[in-house]
């Protein structure tokens, strides 16, 4: 018997082959649409539009509105056009009125200011962010005219005491450095108006001595160490605005109506479990948030629709990083997830000034992801 020879048509091979490769390309579209319409890609896409914003310095508060990012790459043009139309017009305004009493300093190859800064004593305004300058020099006390020490996002461990020769200072922003405290002297500075030390992380209280200023209305001491509000705060007779959120209180004072001006309270992020029936005596107050995690007991006619009082309670979810860092790695990447959540609230808060009414209570769910 001869041997079997088997033979295929060459036709049917082909078929076979061109009817696979037909079925993996019409599997491959079918991918594609599915990646195109999840919440994946969604969320990839909104999140590099956010590190372009970011990396733009765009306000959030400009591309979310109500929680929602619009992508629209049209609304980034528009927004750049108008950052350019205003830099180009505000040099001609400027250079008219204030230019020679502002100075304006930014950028990480800063580690101390310029030593010909001693000699312009006439300035109003220091603007000095995203720096590496670690120490306010004493000569500050030099500049009697200061109106406003813009100073957030840099390395500054201490303030000088020389500080509260500043009699005319009006705004001081120290947010978001390496503050672990504040002068008492900073007491002296009768006109103050509005005080920022948010996101030191390490402040833990206020001297007393800052009860002496009667005029500030605007208080933010969040992120920080505080576990209770500062005596010296509840003594700022004029106080319209307090951020005392994402610290450590456990309670608030009984004598927290003595605010009698507050219109605005930020608590969230604390491990409050009530709220004192005080709080019904600030009459003043359009603006309550907390946090609800913890909170079992409040007044309830705080929650009454029928009182111009917004009262917002935060559902917080947090995800940990189970990821290991090192001691600095985690102090700098907290430094600038409590400057974007800052961002976030300070977004939220301008749309709920819109709202005619707010949600009995808002979820917030926190995530990070690898794209």
């Amino acid at each position: 018997m001869g041997h079997k020879v088997v033979v295929f048509d060459i036709s049917v091979i082909r078929a076979l082959w061109e009817t696979r490769v037909k079925k993996h390309k019409a599997w491959q579209k079918k991918e594609a649409e599915r990646l195109e319409k999840s919440a994946l890609e969604k969320i990839k896409e909104e999140w590099n539009f956010v590190a372009e914003c970011r990396r733009k310095g765009i306000p959030q508060a400009v591309y979310c509105k109500n929680g929602f990012i619009d992508t629209n790459v049209r609304l980034l043009d528009k927004i750049e056009r108008n950052a350019l139309t205003r830099q180009s017009s505000l040099p001609k305004d400027r250079g008219k009125r204030s230019s020679a009493f502002v100075f304006e300093l930014s950028g990480e190859h800063w580690t101390e200011l310029p030593d010909s800064l001693k000699e312009q004593t006439h300035l109003r305004e220091w603007h000095i962010s995203n720096t590496l300058i670690q120490i306010i020099p004493t000569y500050i006390e030099l500049f009697q005219a200061m109106r406003i020490l813009d100073l957030p996002r840099n390395q500054i461990s201490h303030l000088p005491a020389e500080i509260g020769c500043l009699k005319n200072l009006k705004e001081l922003n120290v947010s978001f450095n390496h503050l672990k405290s504040i002068p008492p002297e900073l007491g002296d500075c009768e006109n103050l108006d509005r005080l920022d030390c948010s996101g030191n992380l390490e402040l833990m209280e206020l001297p007393f001595e800052l009860s002496n200023l009667k005029q500030v209305t605007f208080v933010d001491i969040s992120a920080n160490k505080f576990s209770s509000v500062p005596i010296c705060v509840l003594r700022m007779s004029n106080l319209q605005w307090l951020d005392i959120s994402n610290n450590n209180l456990t309670d608030l004072p009984q004598d927290i109506d003595r605010l009698e001006e507050l219109q605005s309270f930020l608590l969230y992020k604390n491990k409050l479990t009530y709220l004192p029936y005080s709080m019904l005596n600030l009459k003043k107050l359009t603006l309550l948030v907390v946090s609800g995690d913890h909170l079992v007991e409040l007044p309830t006619a705080l929650c009454d629709s029928s009182t111009p009082l917004k009262f917002v309670s935060l559902m917080d979810n947090p995800i940990d990083n189970a990821q290991c860092q090192d001691g600095d790695e985690i102090m700098e990447s907290e430094r600038d997830r409590q400057h974007f959540d800052k961002e976030f609230m300070k977004a939220y808060i301008e749309d709920l000034k819109e709202r005619e009414s707010v949600p009995s209570y808002t979820t917030k769910v926190s995530f990070s992801l690898q794209l």
